[in-house]
């Protein structure tokens, strides 16, 4: 673990572990802007930098992983996508919040799973001194509340009872936590109603309508699959979301740097691209060769594109870190329909996708540049989490954590800025949750799954069935698997290597109970300790 390697533009591996050559000079104290660009079901294989084999190409984000660093061994916090959203903006496994697992929000599902008095990515960045801002997808409950300031439940019903007055401003909507401007949507975009949006906390127009899926399009005559037919505000965009949210995205950056050049600036695009229903803009309608998901994908990289583009005609390329990463893999249907169709794997060659346990519910892409201070061509197997990034901005920004915040985040700068000992994990361990909140927990190269099966989908008929695996051990209550000789999990070592089967499942059973997985006392790098790069 911890293998670092640094490119020359031929191709060819200059540095291998240790601290990246090339001209440094000391460090200035100006915090950078940070942009995290957060995907949707987004898998391993979704990237032609990280698939070889891909159906088409993603040039943009190819060049943003050969401009900064590249992780291999990165994981969403869960499988699906309300909690390893909760991971991301508290640090957390999604337990922290509920005991247990967590669901996706449907309708007008809450409250938030970012409780009152937790700590979050925004509330951390405003503290020192950033301006920060939300676009797209939301997706960690929010409060509604009826004519008699009754908090609703979900359920697609339920939206019509939605008393707009009482309810707004939302008392746990991102300006509540942590966010000084935003624009979302309270679900998936597409695909959960309630299908509104939310400004600063106030829903500028209501549902009143019911969404007919058939007035949308349906490209391949299957890809608007799983759009439901719940309640929406009139005027509400489907086809065009991403293209909104980085307009929204676009202005809230523009406009901070006109009237806020000396005050750094902290935005996420939260992204709805790859989910389904899969939507492509008309202007990425036949971009690539692989069909309507692998248009979506384009304009996705596209819109990453035309973000950096941004940054550079601002001026501000050097001093931005900019973070790209996914909440889970990639949908069902939608792996089974890219192999089929034009024999792209989305989830990269790992078994399972989104719900599942396996390495294809929760491997995704994690990239990070910083022309001013991470070095470029990097690739590294360092095993991350999304809650990293967390700790990792704490760092960069040098906000001591308290030992109660963000309790599953580990600080990943030492290793962007090539200040990682060779061959130390920064993770002694992973935790990782699926869909119905069972744990899995990685050491090393062993993966302990604390449950049967995938944890997710059943693979037992329908579309699946195909990529059943024979279970070796079908009495085992858990699983146990070596990445290292068998990164496909198809041998199960429950019964075969019971030492290090109890030996996680002891760890695991520490970590539960001490309620936490990072370390106490962490101590931030701080921009007086990040090189600054020629």
């Amino acid at each position: 673990m911890g293998m670092r390697k640094v490119w020359n533009g031929a191709g060819r591996a200059l540095v291998v572990a240790g601290i990246v050559a090339g001209p440094l000079f000391a460090a200035d104290g100006k915090l950078p802007n940070i942009l995290i660009i957060y995907a949707d079901d987004f898998g391993y294989g979704d990237l032609s930098c990280y698939n070889p084999k891909s159906a088409y190409e993603t040039p943009r984000l190819d060049r943003m992983a050969a401009e900064g660093i590249r992780f291999t061994d990165s994981h969403s916090p869960s499988t699906i996508c309300s909690p390893s959203r909760y991971g991301l903006f508290s640090g957390q496994q999604i337990y922290r919040s509920t005991g247990r697992g967590g669901g996706a929000f449907e309708g007008p599902g809450g409250p938030s799973y970012l409780k009152p008095g937790t700590l979050t990515l925004g509330d951390m960045l405003k503290e020192k001194g950033y301006r920060t801002g939300i676009f797209g997808k939301w997706h960690v409950g929010l409060t509604w509340l009826d004519e008699n300031g009754e908090r609703l439940g979900g359920g697609f019903e339920n939206s019509l009872k939605i008393d707009y007055e009482k309810s707004t401003p939302l008392v746990d909507g991102p300006n509540a936590r942590g966010f000084d401007e935003s624009f979302v949507t309270p679900n998936c975009p597409t695909t959960d109603p309630l299908y509104v949006y939310i400004e600063n906390g106030m829903v500028p127009v209501p549902a009143d309508r019911r969404h007919k899926r058939d007035t949308l399009p349906n490209p391949g005559g299957k890809w608007r699959w799983d759009n439901d037919e719940g309640w929406k505000a009139p005027g509400y965009e489907f086809v065009k979301a991403d293209l909104m949210f980085y307009d929204k995205t676009k202005e809230f950056i523009t406009t901070h740097r006109k009237q806020h050049p000396d005050q750094p600036f902290f935005a996420v695009f939260s992204t709805q691209i790859a989910h389904a229903p899969v939507l492509p803009a008309p202007e990425f309608e036949g971009s690539t060769e692989a069909g309507p998901r692998g248009d979506f994908v384009r304009e996705l990289d596209t819109l990453v594109g035309r973000m950096l583009d941004l940054l550079e005609q601002l001026g501000v390329d050097d001093e931005t870190l900019v973070l790209f990463n996914a909440d889970n893999g990639p949908e069902t249907l939608h792996v089974v329909w890219m192999r089929e169709d034009h024999e792209h794997d989305a989830s990269g060659g790992w078994r399972g996708v989104k719900r599942d346990a396996w390495e294809g519910g929760h491997r995704v892409p994690f990239i990070a540049r910083w022309p001013g201070r991470i070095p470029g061509g990097q690739v590294t197997d360092q095993m991350i989490n999304t809650t990293d990034i967390f700790a990792t901005l704490a760092s960069v920004v040098g906000y001591p954590l308290p030992d109660k915040a963000a309790v599953d985040s580990f600080d990943l700068l030492p290793v962007m800025i090539g200040k990682q000992e060779s061959g130390k994990s920064v993770r002694p361990h992973l935790l990782t949750q699926s869909f119905r909140g069972e744990f899995q927990i990685r050491k090393g190269k062993w993966k302990y799954l604390d449950h049967k099966g995938s944890g997710g989908n059943s693979y037992d008929k329908g579309e699946l069935a195909k990529y059943a695996l024979p279970e070796k051990e079908p009495d085992a209550p858990g699983q146990l698997y070596d990445l290292e000789k068998d990164p496909g999990e198809t041998t199960n070592l429950y019964f075969k290597n019971e030492a290090k089967r109890k030996e996680m499942q002891a760890l695991l059973k520490e970590l539960k109970e001490s309620g936490r997985s990072a370390p106490t006392g962490r101590v931030p790098l701080g921009m007086e300790n990040i090189p600054k790069l020629k």
